[in-house]
């Protein structure tokens, strides 16, 4: 994962995406698991590309998303999925279909707001962006030691230009794949929310 040659791994992200937002923003059409984590797969190739600070989001990530794909064998929409998790009783179990969704909507959610922070900024360092990203999405969630963890892994983040480089983008093709990304990512994260809310379940566990 660390060298060049993604194949357009941000076209690919913002491409997934955007039937997600549509379905997301259609009112009334339910959101299919199969579709959904196959959209977040593409995002695990950023958390791969951001090295040591984001290994733990990676790896968590990554199985999550894996649990869900595999879910969506059986389970059709992503509203059938938490419906039989209420009903086994077991929502916030570890490693139930329902919570891995919320741990995936937190990792599509940190890159989206990575990437508005990306594109907001001018200089080649992403460790404010990172920084922000960590602290609006990740951080209230992690205890100390893993917020010790990530700030001493911010030091040890790529470039923007490095970051660019393993993606294969130039700075003009990143920032149009990044600005479609934060659009229509930004449904999809509601979209979830609401699914967790409308059942009083909530979002900040």
């Amino acid at each position: 994962m660390a060298g060049g040659g993604e194949d357009k791994a941000l076209r690919k992200m913002a491409a997934s995406f955007e039937p997600l937002a549509e379905v997301a923003t259609s009112g009334g059409v339910a959101m299919e698991v199969g579709p959904f984590s196959h959209a977040c797969a593409h995002v695990s190739v950023l958390f791969g590309c951001l090295g040591i600070a984001f290994k733990f989001a990676e790896k968590d990530y990554v199985s999550k998303v894996d649990d869900l794909i595999e879910a969506s064998k059986s389970i059709t929409t992503l509203n059938d999925m938490i419906e039989l998790d209420i009903q086994q009783d077991c929502v916030r179990q570890g490693g139930s279909h329902t919570r891995n969704l919320l741990r995936v909507k937190r990792g599509v959610d940190m890159v989206r707001v990575l990437f508005e922070e990306i594109i907001n900024s001018d200089g080649n360092s992403l460790k404010d962006a990172a920084s922000v990203a960590y602290a609006k999405v990740f951080a209230p969630h992690h205890g100390w030691a893993i917020r010790k963890a990530v700030a001493a892994g911010m030091y040890a983040l790529p470039s923007k230009s490095q970051l660019l480089k393993r993606l294969n983008e130039d700075e003009g093709s990143a920032k149009v794949e990044m600005q479609s990304f934060v659009r229509t990512s930004g449904p999809v994260i509601q979209y979830i929310e609401e699914l967790f809310n409308s059942r009083q379940l909530g979002i900040d566990w």
